[in-house]
């Protein structure tokens, strides 16, 4: 199983990309593909600077779950869309399971 911190390495970058790029494309008819970016910036944030010590990012994931009802993907959307809550699903059970 993949540690928090190596899911942060191999996939942040791209989740960067992915939750900008479904704001641009998606925001329109799917809102929380914004708040979805935020949350993400806040973890992203709190991450930044830290080497060792995971930081507290319990209440971001919870968020995160409310705004995506669990990571359901929405109808319609594109797979950078599933691609990102599917990213974001892992980043959650990588940082539980430490």
């Amino acid at each position: 199983m993949t540690t928090f911190n190596e899911f942060v390495k191999d996939n942040f970058e791209r989740l960067d990309l992915f939750t900008t790029a479904i704001t641009r494309a998606h925001g329109k008819n799917h809102p929380e593909a914004f708040e979805v970016r935020e949350l993400f910036e806040k973890i992203n944030a709190k991450l930044e600077g830290v080497d060792t010590n995971k930081p507290d990012l319990s209440e971001e994931f919870l968020q995160l779950n409310e705004v995506t009802n669990n990571f359901k993907v929405p109808k319609g959307v594109c797979e950078t869309y599933e691609a990102v809550y599917q990213m974001l699903s892992e980043a959650e059970l990588a940082y539980k399971a430490e």
